[in-house]
């Protein structure tokens, strides 16, 4: 079992940053592939980034290339999603995610991930 837990989320004026961590436990998640997703209120949960087993690769939606960037550190077991320029619209509760299945190929599906976070809150105010 892998517990994951995210931290970093807070409020912020638009055009701000945020640095958010996702620490786990249990077993290392070197081999695993990371993934963020996000829910807005009324809204269903979005992916939005996600990274290879060494980091060599990473997926991004549309709608935050540019601005989000997704890293790991094995050695700390921690994943990272670096936000910069947010919007308004970046305010939801984002999920770290892991996908323990032997593909070495990031998914941009929930289905493909098996452990979930319990998330955090970003609120970006206008």
């Amino acid at each position: 079992q892998v517990q994951l837990v995210e931290s970093g989320g807070g409020l912020v004026q638009a055009g701000g940053s945020l640095r958010l961590s996702c620490a786990a436990s249990g077993r290392t998640i070197s081999r695993y592939v990371m993934g963020w997703f996000r829910q807005a209120p009324g809204k269903e949960r979005e992916f939005v980034a996600a990274i290879s087993w060494s980091g060599g690769s990473t997926y991004y939606t549309d709608s935050v290339k540019g601005r989000f960037t997704i890293s790991r550190n094995n050695a700390k077991n921690t994943v990272y999603l670096q936000m910069n320029s947010l919007k308004p619209e970046d305010t939801a509760v984002y999920y770290c995610a892991a996908d323990s299945s032997p593909s070495p190929i990031p998914s941009t599906w929930e289905d493909g991930y098996d452990y979930w976070g319990q998330g955090t809150q970003v609120t970006v105010s206008s």
